[in-house]
């Protein structure tokens, strides 16, 4: 059974045929998902989503495209939600240097103020991270995010980041970028990240991997990332599908 950790099945792109997707994930092993609320749009919907399902969890924090968005009363929202038993993360949140809709200085600041509280909760955290590696790992070794750990969400960085993310606690999770035929960088972190420290997702409908590439990713195609996952670990997708829950169970502490 598959467990794609990283998920946003209350998109619009899924509004036409959300049970559908759902039922064909299903219907591919999936059994257990974490639907991720980002904003103040999509946490209400993400919560609705884990309350209809059991087997939808839920992860909610603020994205840090929307930084700028942020409002003090928002990080009592999150705590309060974060009481919830379907609440497994605070996340997603880090540092997103490729778009230009929040400057860095409130990047930092709303990503410090989420590890803050999360620290306070002893939850686990959802890190995005684009084009911002070092400052990235930075933050998270001077908010000493070590006591609390959580998930590198699709992985893009090199092997010496992911060593830095390791020796903090934190899971490297990938996605679809894996099955790409030049994704040369993100196989070979894979190859060389422990067994009992990787996790497998889709970002759906977003980073659909191959042979779907351009089409809107769904959660059922979570089992071609662990496919392309056992070819470059050299083992069986069961073996796979075992660890991957495994971890995550570890990750999330859902016992």
């Amino acid at each position: 059974m598959l467990f794609d950790t990283h998920t946003h099945l209350d998109a619009p792109q899924f509004d036409e045929d959300r049970e559908e997707v759902i039922a064909r994930a299903l219907e591919q092993g999936v059994s257990k998902m974490i639907n991720i609320g980002f904003n103040r749009e999509t946490i209400p919907s993400t919560m609705k989503l884990a309350e209809t399902y059991d087997f939808i969890y839920a992860a909610v924090g603020w994205h840090p495209q929307d930084a700028i968005t942020m409002q003090p009363g928002d990080l009592e929202w999150i705590e309060q939600l974060c009481a919830h038993e379907k609440v497994v993360a605070i996340g997603e949140i880090g540092l997103d240097y490729y778009w230009d809709t929040s400057p860095k200085e409130v990047q930092h600041r709303v990503f410090r103020e989420q590890i803050q509280l999360a620290k306070h909760l002893n939850m686990p955290i959802s890190i995005h991270n684009r084009d911002a590696h070092e400052d990235v790992v930075r933050i998270l070794r001077e908010e000493h995010a070590e006591q609390i750990g959580g998930v590198m969400h699709c992985f893009s960085g090199s092997w010496e980041i992911a060593k830095e993310c390791l020796d903090l606690g934190f899971y490297i999770s990938f996605g679809g970028p894996i099955t790409f035929k030049n994704a040369r960088v993100p196989k070979e972190v894979l190859a060389k990240v422990p067994n009992d420290r990787f996790l497998i997702e889709t970002d759906s409908p977003y980073l659909t991997p191959h042979p779907y590439r351009g089409k809107r990713n769904e959660s059922g195609y979570v089992r071609l990332v662990a496919e392309a996952a056992a070819e470059i670990k050299g083992m069986e997708l069961e073996q796979i599908a075992k660890i991957t829950m495994e971890n995550a169970h570890e990750c999330f502490r859902l016992g």
